[in-house]
């Protein structure tokens, strides 16, 4: 386990209300590392793009993940919050980063997005 994993796992699935977490390297869209079984390799592109496309859009239209509707909840420059029913995905941007967690039914978002937000705090105290 490397240590972008350990911050993930240690930092957002110990919370027990990030069900899955992501860290995506902005310069080349590639994903740095999850958690065990969180595929979001080919969702990478999206996430970094929404933040570089009009926010605007992403906040009227939605987002799509994982063959799932999301509304948006906020979109600004530095976070996304996309819900569905009881389920949500939270993007946070850095300097070089999105970190990427999730929340499902019985997890309380509230959490998850301090959580995200947290370990974003982290990586652009670091320099990231």
């Amino acid at each position: 386990m490397n240590q972008a994993q350990s911050l993930l796992l240690e930092g957002l699935i110990r919370t027990k209300h990030v069900a899955n977490a992501a860290i995506i390297k902005i310069s080349d869209m590639t994903v740095v590392t999850t958690t065990p079984g969180f595929n979001i390799q080919s969702a990478a592109p999206v996430f970094v793009q929404a933040f570089y496309n009009n926010l605007l859009l992403i906040r009227k239209e939605g987002q799509f993940f994982k063959d799932r509707y999301y509304k948006c909840v906020r979109a600004d420059n530095s976070s996304i919050y996309l819900k569905a029913k009881e389920e949500g995905v939270i993007l946070v941007k850095t300097k070089n980063f999105i970190v990427v967690g999730t929340y499902c039914q019985g997890m309380y978002p509230s959490v998850c997005v301090e959580s995200v937000e947290k370990l974003a705090d982290y990586l652009r105290g670091k320099g990231n």
